[in-house]
């Protein structure tokens, strides 16, 4: 029997997948097909998928092409599975035409001409553009313009920014640039706030009513009930509210996520979170936006995201601890945070005028995981245990620090009318619960330099 084994992501599948899944099965008698995971394609730069795992595997079974399918989850596989399975034919489309080449002292190597005229790309490009507006600071805006370049569907159609006369030269020709935020939303369909918070909640209510979607640098408000507010105004318009936080979107902290959720370090006891920077702002002093923000604000959403993640966002205590500035009254110049969960605990601390190792260290029972600094960037993170010879490390690609892949997803949620985001509303309300705590001054013990 003649095995053949081909591989794909097979996102939306159409009649050049089948006609190329044909063609492999008359290669040999038995063909097995390899389905990229999600992780995998994120970690290859393919962010565009539209479809869920789940969802490309039925595709292709309803085929009956496959006699098995198998998932492609790490690079090397393909040798792995040729050896596992004893496979004798390795196929896959002529676009590919010599990347393969090294498996031709495993087998056979052959390269199928395409169906030409029919690619997933093309399918997806062909979808309703969005046509995006981008708020606030300029240096992130230009992050964002930059990454929606790899996004199919996504297209800048303006900017609100007080600092209009200077525009970086990397945002590209973007049809409009104002410093009125009315009229950025009479031309877009959907916002990208990277303003001050204090301005958030006016700001996304705003377009919400004027029926666009959002998506927001984090927090969505400084308060619960306005954040609560904001979530029911988008569902009842049937509009998408994104939370941003990009670190939630980078393929690492996914992967570091479902490792320590899977029991890999048993059970977790506690999570410790460190984020500092000596910059005055996250913010740049533009006319229109600037202002100081302190370590909460800064650094606050970032910083509970694995908390909540990994704990829950059902805790027994909180206890701050922050040291404000004389000359800047609500500039906290550095917070802790303790939580006291059942059976764990959670340690964070934030800065604006102190520097700190920026690291994260979640403790199990069994093993703990460390992410070196910056661990909101990570590619790299590690699994520790007593004896360091089972010690792991897991190494990822990071593409444009995870605001790539967060700006397809709020492209995907828009498309289909369905929530596709990574930071569930509950979070997101809890993250606005903890900065109206701390603002209110409860639980909060004030700190004096000597």
């Amino acid at each position: 029997m003649v095995k053949v084994i081909t591989y794909g992501t097979f996102d939306l599948l159409h009649y050049g997948h089948i006609r190329l899944l044909q063609r492999a099965k008359a290669l040999g008698d038995y063909l097995i097909v390899g389905v990229t995971s999600d992780a995998f394609d994120k970690a290859r730069g393919k962010i565009n998928v539209q479809q869920s795992l789940m969802e490309r595997i039925d595709a292709v079974r309803a085929t009956g092409l496959a006699d098995q399918i198998v998932v492609e989850e790490y690079e090397g596989q393909k040798i792995d599975d040729i050896k596992r399975y004893g496979a004798d034919i390795f196929t896959v489309g002529s676009d590919w035409k010599g990347h393969f080449d090294y498996l031709r002292q495993y087998c056979r190597v052959i390269y199928l001409d395409r169906t030409d005229g029919v690619s997933s790309s093309e399918i997806r490009s062909e979808q309703r553009l969005l046509r995006v507006g981008l708020v606030g600071d300029t240096s992130l805006a230009a992050k964002y313009a930059r990454e929606c370049q790899y996004v199919n569907g996504c297209q800048i159609e303006a900017i609100c920014s007080g600092a209009i006369d200077r525009q970086p030269e990397e945002l590209g020709r973007i049809p409009l640039i104002t410093d009125d935020f009315d009229v950025v939303l009479n031309h877009v369909d959907a916002l990208i706030l990277a303003s001050h918070p204090e301005r958030h909640y006016t700001e996304i209510r705003k377009a919400l009513s004027a029926g666009k979607h959002v998506l927001c640098e984090s927090p969505v408000a400084l308060r619960k009930d306005q954040c609560e507010e904001l979530f029911e105004l988008a569902e009842g318009q049937n509009l998408i509210l994104f939370d941003s936080i990009k670190t939630a979107y980078t393929t690492a902290f996914e992967r570091l996520l479902l490792l320590a959720g899977s029991g890999r370090i048993g059970q977790i006891a506690s999570v410790n979170v460190t984020c500092t920077s000596l910059s005055e702002s996250m913010l740049s002093k533009d006319r229109l936006y600037y202002q100081p923000t302190g370590s909460m604000q800064a650094w606050g959403p970032t910083s509970l995201l694995p908390v909540f993640q990994l704990l829950g966002t059902h805790y027994q205590s909180v206890h701050f601890a922050s040291l404000f500035l004389e000359q800047s009254p609500g500039f906290d110049a550095f917070t802790q945070m303790s939580f006291v969960y059942p059976g764990a605990v959670a340690n964070i601390l934030i800065g604006k005028r102190i520097k700190a190792e920026g690291e994260l260290i979640i403790s199990g029972s069994e093993g703990y995981i460390y992410v070196p600094a910056p661990w909101w960037k990570t590619d790299y993170f590690e699994i520790r245990y007593e004896n360091a010879s089972n010690n792991r490390r897991y190494f990822y690609q990071l593409e444009g620090e995870g605001i790539r892949n967060e700006i397809a997803s709020f492209v995907r949620s828009v498309n289909t009318h369905t929530y596709m985001g990574s930071i569930r509303k509950e979070i997101s309300v809890c993250i606005s619960d903890i900065l109206e705590k701390h603002r209110a001054g409860e639980n909060v013990t004030l700190l004096k330099r000597a």
